[in-house]
C-alpha cells in the first residue's frame, strides 16, 4: 500500500533544544527589559547588557546572536541589540519563561517525560526532590511565580463569565474551588453584582489574593477560605466552580475533589467544570500538567463515569463561544 504524500519533516529542527533554552535564558536575565531602558539612545552594546544582567558578555553575545537568527531581537550593528515584536512578546511571557520561577520547573520537568510515559506517574520528584505541590509549598518564590502565571499577568485579564444553564441571574452564591489568587472570581462578581462568592485555595495562595478582591465594588460579597479542596468545603453554595482545576489531577484525586463539591453543595447545588474534560471526539494530546502531575484529561464519556463515582450526574456539556468546554453536574 502506497503511503499518502506528506510534507517533509526536519527532525533536527524539531529536536533543537538550543532555541528554547536561549529564549528561557534571555527572559530570565530580562534582556528585553534592559534594552527597553536604553533603546531611546539606539541599539544597546552587548557589554552594557551583560553588565546590567550580571553575566558574561561573550556568552550572552552567543545567545543573542542565535536568537537574532531565530527572529527574536535585532542586531542592527555588530554587537549591539534592539527589540523587535518577538522580543516585546518575550517580556510579556516572563512568568512562563523565567528559569528562577515556575518557568524553570516547567522547562526542567520535560526531562522526566520518559518516566511519565513508562509509568503513567510524574517524574517531578526525581528532578526537583519533591512532588510538585510540596515543592511549591517549600519554595515561596516559585509558588508566587506560579500564582502570577495563573493570574492576569500570565493568562490575560480573565473573562467575566463561564456560561451556565439558565445564566448566573438565578444563582445567589458561588464558590471558586482552587481559584488561586481570585482574579477570576473578582471578574465574575463585578460582572454580576447580585452574586456572593467565596475563594477557596491553600492558605499560602489565598494570602496572596489579588488586589481585585479588595475592590470596593465587592465589599460584603466576597469571602476567602484558606484550605485544601480535599477537605470539607464551605457548604450551601448554589454553584461550586472548578475552573482549570481537574486538568491538574489524576482520576482518583478528580473523584475526591468532585466528592467534596457534591457533599458541600447538597441536593440543590451544581458543580461546574472547565478544564480536564474534552468532547468525546477531541484528539488526544500531551500537556505540561500530565508531565508535572500525572494528570489525566478525560473525554466527556470518561468524565461521566468519574462523576458517577462521586455521586454526580452530568446534566449538560458544551463549548461556549469563548472556547472553554463547560460541564455541569448535579447530585443524583
Amino acid at each position: 500500500m502506497t503511503e499518502p504524500a506528506q510534507p517533509a519533516v526536519d527532525l533536527r529542527r524539531l529536536t533543537d533544544l538550543c532555541t528554547p533554552w536561549c529564549i528561557h535564558v534571555a527572559a530570565t536575565l530580562r534582556i528585553a527589559d534592559h534594552i527597553a531602558c536604553r533603546e531611546d539612545a539606539g541599539p544597546v552594546p552587548v557589554e552594557d547588557l551583560a553588565a546590567a544582567a550580571g553575566c558574561d558578555p561573550r556568552a550572552l553575545h552567543a545567545v543573542l546572536g542565535h536568537l537574532v537568527g531565530a527572529g527574536i531581537f535585532l542586531e542592527p550593528e555588530p554587537g549591539c541589540f534592539a527589540r523587535n515584536a518577538a522580543a516585546r512578546e518575550l517580556q510579556a511571557q516572563s512568568p512562563f519563561l523565567d528559569l528562577n520561577g515556575i518557568g524553570g520547573r516547567m522547562a526542567g520537568a520535560w526531562g522526566t517525560l520518559l518516566t511519565y510515559v513508562r509509568t503513567g506517574q510524574p517524574g517531578y520528584r526525581e528532578a526537583f526532590g519533591l512532588p510538585f505541590w510540596e515543592d511549591l509549598a517549600a519554595h515561596p518564590t516559585v509558588a508566587a511565580s506560579f500564582d502570577a502565571l495563573m493570574g492576569p499577568s500570565g493568562h490575560g485579564e480573565p473573562s467575566a463569565d463561564v456560561a451556565i444553564a439558565g445564566g448566573w441571574e438565578a444563582v445567589r452564591s458561588v464558590i471558586d474551588v482552587g481559584g488561586g489568587t481570585g482574579s477570576f472570581l473578582a471578574a465574575l462578581l463585578r460582572a454580576h453584582p447580585h452574586l456572593h462568592g467565596t475563594l477557596v485555595d491553600l492558605p499560602g495562595t489565598v494570602a496572596r489574593a489579588s488586589d481585585a478582591l479588595r475592590d470596593p465594588a465587592l465589599a460584603g460579597r466576597v469571602a476567602v477560605c484558606g484550605q485544601s479542596f480535599f477537605d470539607r468545603l464551605p457548604p450551601g453554595a448554589d454553584v461550586y466552580l472548578l475552573r482549570k482545576v481537574l486538568n491538574d489531577w489524576p482520576d482518583a484525586e478528580t473523584v475526591r475533589i468532585l466528592q467534596s463539591c457534591a457533599a458541600a453543595g447538597g441536593p440543590d447545588g451544581r458543580v461546574v467544570v472547565t478544564g480536564g474534560v474534552v468532547p468525546d471526539d477531541a484528539p488526544r494530546g500531551l500537556s505540561i500538567e500530565m508531565v508535572l502531575l500525572g494528570a489525566t484529561h478525560n473525554t466527556l464519556a470518561e468524565f461521566r463515569n468519574l462523576a458517577a463515582r462521586a455521586g454526580l450526574q452530568v446534566v449538560g456539556a458544551g463549548a461556549q463561544s469563548s472556547g472553554p468546554f463547560v460541564v455541569e453536574c448535579r447530585i443524583f
